[in-house]
């Protein structure tokens, strides 16, 4: 992988996260996680370039970030969608996602993991997080499509400044 600006980047992120998926990863090389996410953003605030992650708070990998507040973006490309969906819907709790997925981890400079089939990596800062919450929502019917028993609880919006980013 040849490391980029992000500014280089030339991909379309909502074709990116919302067609392709994505995975999110948190750990260091003694342990890690990751998962499937098809929620997220791409842009820029407080004039550094961001991605927008949202996690629910039960979900294992929502510990590593927390632990060292940086994580990784990887897109692999729509060949690895059986790699995705185990991602999106085993636990690393219970399960070698490694094994059951034949990725490839690698790690950062900083100790964050990434993959070798990655098309597309970005490496992360957390800047902020916070709790989406039923009273923030101006359209009422919003949360309760997306927040309940069978779901699972409101997200945890991640805001991290991307440090790094890497292309095959």
């Amino acid at each position: 992988m040849k490391a980029i600006n992000p500014n280089e980047i030339k991909d379309n992120f909502i074709e990116l996260i919302g067609k392709e998926w994505m995975l999110v990863s948190a750990g260091d090389k003694e342990k890690f996680n990751m998962m499937t996410a098809s929620w997220g953003g791409v842009g820029v605030l407080w004039n550094r370039p961001v991605v927008f992650a949202f996690i629910r708070p039960e979900r294992y990998t929502r510990e590593f970030i927390d632990a060292r507040n940086e994580f990784t973006i990887t897109f692999l490309g729509p060949e690895h969608r059986k790699a995705h969906s185990i991602c999106g819907s085993k636990s690393g709790r219970e399960i070698d996602k490694v094994a059951a997925t034949g990725l490839t981890p690698l790690f950062t400079e900083a100790g964050n993991p990434v993959f070798e089939e990655a098309r597309l990596t970005l490496e992360c800062k957390v800047v902020y997080k916070s709790e989406i919450e039923e009273a923030k929502f101006l359209d009422p019917t919003v949360f309760p499509r997306w927040y309940d028993e069978k779901n699972g609880n409101a997200h945890i919006v991640y805001i991290a400044e991307i440090l790094n980013a890497w292309e095959k």
